[in-house]
């Protein structure tokens, strides 16, 4: 399908969605619950390698091994959980904001919580509503069945540049695809910008040509996106796609901070070049969101990227429908930890609109992952109530 038709069908189904009618109910069992109690602990979600650099920044290591998550309890016993977003303080800080609210004054199954109060808990709170209610998030916005998308690996970075004292040079690159591939990944995001910061200029732009040429060799049948992190210039931009003419491309995503002039200088180039159906995604790093709505109005940008947490899982309800009826797309941002992949495959699931989604892979931590899990090179997301992430004991 392509991405017109893609996204002509997402806006058909995303129209139908409708309400379960449990959660529309006065009764709703929502308002039978109030919070009584309110945790914080940690959970081990760790990388399953070494993540090296990007254009901007080092190397990111081995990933979260004691990541802060809040657990909501009421006073029936239900019990949401997941990661917070913001200055939260401490647990008695937050219960003061919330304890003795029924779980219906704190959100809304139809369109998320009930006010930016709560922005830091959006996440729990849509977990706890998801098992109060004995539904899976993604059913919660009134989808019958998950709608499934594709899966990218997040984690082909600069590993080529590393041990400093011994660079394992590009080989490094296509192992790391390889083990990706093998996992059960089709869609591989490769970092560039290597000189921007690590190597010089003509250099880094040429084993960023490199890279990616060498992992299309290797791996021909798997779609590729690039990733900038903002390291580019209009210019280099171009000369970099002008290397790896005979590669293509899904996406490109912030190869530099957006501006209404070179995204549509970008665009104009991409279209010349045989590239006009290459997804063009921005909105992740310190988002101008004037800028990228202006720029979706004439699709220079069309896919948006957001963070599903830093911007909120409410935040992203609230904007799908719209984006929809626009025809741009949506990939919120997931780097990071697992379980915001498992956010934001819930968040496609219910709402379709996304032509992939970000995986970050997990191994050897604590958190049960249970029926989320990729499949067939697609995310499935759990159908046991909230997200389907089990808690460690």
């Amino acid at each position: 399908m392509d991405r017109r038709a893609f996204l002509n069908q997402t806006a058909l189904t995303t129209a139908a969605c409708t309400l379960p009618s449990l959660a529309l109910a006065a009764d709703s069992p929502l308002s039978e619950h109030r919070i009584d109690r309110v945790e914080f602990r940690t959970v081990s979600v760790p990388w399953p390698r070494q993540v090296g650099r990007n254009s901007t920044k080092g190397i990111h290591g081995q990933g979260p091994t004691r990541l802060r998550v809040c657990v909501l309890h009421t006073n029936r016993g239900a019990t949401g959980w997941g990661q917070t977003q913001g200055k939260t303080g401490k647990a008695e800080q937050l219960l003061e904001l919330v304890q003795g609210k029924s779980i219906a004054e704190l959100i809304d199954p139809r369109t998320g919580i009930t006010s930016d109060k709560y922005h830091a808990i959006d996440i729990p709170l849509h977990d706890l509503a998801g098992v109060i209610l004995e539904r899976p998030v993604w059913a919660l916005a009134g989808a019958d069945e998950p709608r499934l998308t594709k899966v990218y690996s997040g984690m082909i970075y600069f590993d080529d540049l590393d041990p400093a004292d011994n660079p394992a040079g590009i080989d490094q690159v296509l192992e790391n695809c390889r083990w990706d591939y093998e996992y059960g990944y089709r869609q591989l995001k490769v970092k560039i910008g290597r000189g921007t910061k690590w190597m010089p200029p003509k250099v880094g732009l040429q084993r960023d040509i490199d890279v990616v040429k060498a992992i299309h060799q290797a791996f021909p049948k798997v779609e590729i996106l690039v990733d900038g992190n903002n390291g580019f210039t209009v210019d280099t931009m171009i000369a970099f796609l002008d290397g790896i003419a005979d590669v293509p491309l899904f996406w490109i995503e912030e190869p530099f901070h957006e501006t209404v002039t070179d995204w549509t200088r970008l665009r104009d180039y991409l279209v010349a070049n045989g590239r006009k159906e290459t997804l063009r995604a921005d909105g992740e790093a310190k988002p101008d969101f004037a800028t990228l709505e202006r720029l979706q109005r004439d699709h220079t940008l069309n896919v948006r990227l957001e963070d599903i947490c830093g911007h909120g899982f409410t935040r992203w309800r609230h904007q799908m429908p719209r984006l929809t009826r626009q025809g741009i797309a949506a990939s919120p941002h997931t780097w990071g930890t697992a379980l915001k992949t498992v956010y934001a495959a819930h968040f496609a699931a219910a709402y379709g609109n996304a032509p992939t989604i970000e995986g970050v892979t997990t191994r050897g931590g604590d958190v049960g992952f249970g029926e989320n899990k990729i499949v067939h090179a697609q995310f499935h997301p759990s159908h046991q109530p909230g997200f389907g992430l089990a808690l460690p004991s």
